[in-house]
């Protein structure tokens, strides 16, 4: 037996060209190696904090257009795959040198907690377990996905199982004031992701398939930077700043390091620093507390450029581009300029959605497009949180607070800006993607542009219509949630409300009283809402797009709710 082990993973993360990264945790110090059937290999020793141990390898030497099996060793001996462990062998599938016209397929979802067996209430079966098994009962490697997108909620520190609930009831020291049913250090967080990733179908899914992630707020607490006196009051508790700086850190180990490319990992101030830490706990805690604080200067363009870590990423897959926009850390709060992303993360953007392909998706776990009804009361709040009277803007504020009115609606600058960047992409006005048409200034425009998001907790297809602009190019929302949660019963009646004519012209009335003006995107619901657990599939062909949404039966099967054609 070998002094470390596996205690998460291996977590297949990014595959760019030839290249892999392979995610794990070991139970001590060790060295780890990648090996694939083929000859591909790559090594790296652990980086340790906090009294954990993980590294991340970077597999080179890997053939385009194959699928190969591998292995993973600690300190040599082989700990991946798992003896008799009665799953199909993990493999690593790269995509051809030009993959231009390869088919792309992004499987998504967010709000996962637990598997049925940890948590306190009874849930309808783990869409993510569902799509896991289906695979594993026929593991060709030509029928997996590209890429499995999670958008938020992929741990919850503010709802805990009963398992993490007895551990934290043993635990020895608690600061003041924390809540007895949460976590709250870093050695806390690491038995979420223990308790979620160890699942063996879960297991086997992540070590086959790439993953990318973004957090939302149960990563740290619900309703997290909701607004400015929000963070003043969370400022105020005894225990708030172990909890966000563990939360930020934990996230940054187990999450966002493995968004990133062979490239950009090795060009990561903090990866730098802690790789080359005998111990890396205080680098991650100086991290965890100091990226909180950055979202305090996120109105000030040259101080936040000068500070500031990024937790938005971009990729590319063949002829489609990812996006993936942190919709929680870098908010800026202030009254009268809030706003989704700071000035410069929003430049980065623009920046990111400009370029030659042929579909744009873009990853929030927040839905840019709500059902309208709520998108108006969404507004309606901020307008009235803004407002010079304070005894209007205190009880607007307290609204806003009590009923989670913090969506993209509730952001209305960045809310219009990225419909106008929208618009604009897809009018195929000069300077946005597409090829090049003849010899003068136009583009022609993207086949199309997804959003993709969660966090609501009932999945839907929603398209958007400009009022202003000849726009082509099809523009969806595209929410599913959760994978595994459920939304109460009596809101379900409420969500469906708010798709309704009658319900949305009563709310456009009351923003209308507050000088909200009318919204310059419409839009209308293709499908749903559906409130089942599910996984969706986004798949481009061409320049073809077509969603499918899967919900779990009873037995825990995978089964179509809804299927939508993007492009004409």
């Amino acid at each position: 037996m070998p002094a470390a082990h596996l205690l998460i993973g291996p977590l297949l993360r990014r595959v760019v060209d030839t290249r892999a990264t392979v995610w794990v945790e070991t139970s001590a110090p060790a060295v780890v190696t990648v090996r694939t059937a083929d000859g591909a290999t790559g090594s790296a020793p652990t980086f340790s904090a906090y009294d954990h141990h993980y590294a991340l390898v970077v597999v080179t030497g890997l053939t385009p257009d194959s699928a190969t099996t591998y292995e993973v060793l600690i300190d040599d001996e082989v700990a991946w795959p798992v003896p008799r462990g009665g799953f199909p062998p993990s493999v690593i599938r790269t995509r051809a040198a030009d993959d231009a016209d390869q088919p792309v397929r992004l499987v998504f979802g967010s709000c996962r907690e637990t598997t049925q067996h940890a948590t306190a209430r009874k849930l309808p079966p783990d869409a993510l377990d569902a799509y896991a098994r289906r695979l594993i009962a026929d593991p060709d490697p030509a029928a997996l996905p590209d890429l499995v997108v999670l958008l938020g909620d992929q741990v919850y520190a503010d709802e805990t199982s009963p398992t993490v609930k007895r551990l934290l009831r043993r635990r020895r020291r608690r600061p003041k004031g924390a809540p007895s049913d949460q976590v709250v250090s870093f050695d806390e967080y690491t038995k979420l992701y223990l308790e979620s990733w160890r699942d063996p179908e879960i297991r086997w899914l992540f070590s086959t398939v790439p993953t990318v992630m973004i957090f939302d707020d149960h990563e740290v607490i619900d309703d997290w930077n909701t607004s400015a006196s929000w963070r003043t009051d969370m400022r105020e508790q005894p225990w708030w700043a172990e909890r966000i700086g563990s939360g930020l850190a934990s996230y940054w180990v187990y999450q966002h390091l493995g968004n990133l490319s062979p490239d950009e990992i090795a060009a990561d101030p903090v990866y730098t620093k802690v790789i080359a830490a005998e111990d890396a706990t205080g680098v991650l805690k100086e991290f965890g507390h100091r990226v909180d604080q950055e979202s305090d200067l996120a109105h000030d363009t040259e101080r936040w450029r000068a500070v500031q870590y990024q937790w938005s990423y971009a990729l590319d897959l063949g002829r489609t581009r990812l996006v993936m926009l942190d919709n929680r850390c870098s908010r800026v709060l202030e009254r009268g300029r809030r706003a989704m992303l700071p000035p410069g993360e929003w430049s980065w953007f623009l920046d990111q959605a400009h370029g030659v392909y042929d579909h744009l998706v873009v990853g929030c776990s927040l839905p840019w497009l709500l059902p309208p009804g709520i998108h108006h009361v969404e507004a309606w709040n901020e307008k009235l949180a803004d407002s010079p009277r304070g005894w209007v803007a205190g009880l607007s504020e307290r609204l806003r607070r009590a009923l989670d009115l913090e969506h993209w609606a509730a952001f209305r600058r960045s809310f219009e800006g990225l419909g106008a960047l929208f618009a604009r992409i897809g009018t195929g006005a000069p300077g946005t993607p597409g090829d090049r048409v003849g010899a003068g200034p136009a583009y022609a425009p993207p086949a199309s542009i997804s959003v993709l998001s969660g966090d609501v907790h009932h999945s839907y297809v929603a398209r958007a219509r400009f009022t202003d602009a000849d726009v082509v190019t099809p523009v969806h929302q595209l929410t599913c949630s959760p994978i595994h949660n459920q939304v109460p019963a009596g809101m379900r009646p409420l969500m469906r409300l708010g798709w309704s004519p009658g319900p949305s012209g009563a709310t456009r009335a009351l923003a209308r009283t507050a000088g909200v003006r009318r919204p310059t995107v419409r839009w209308r619901k293709l499908a749903g809402p559906y409130f089942g657990n599910a996984v969706a599939t986004l798949t481009h062909t061409g320049r073809a797009a077509e969603v499918t949404m899967e919900g779990t039966t009873g037995d825990g099967h995978l089964r179509p709710v809804m299927r939508r054609r993007l492009t004409e």
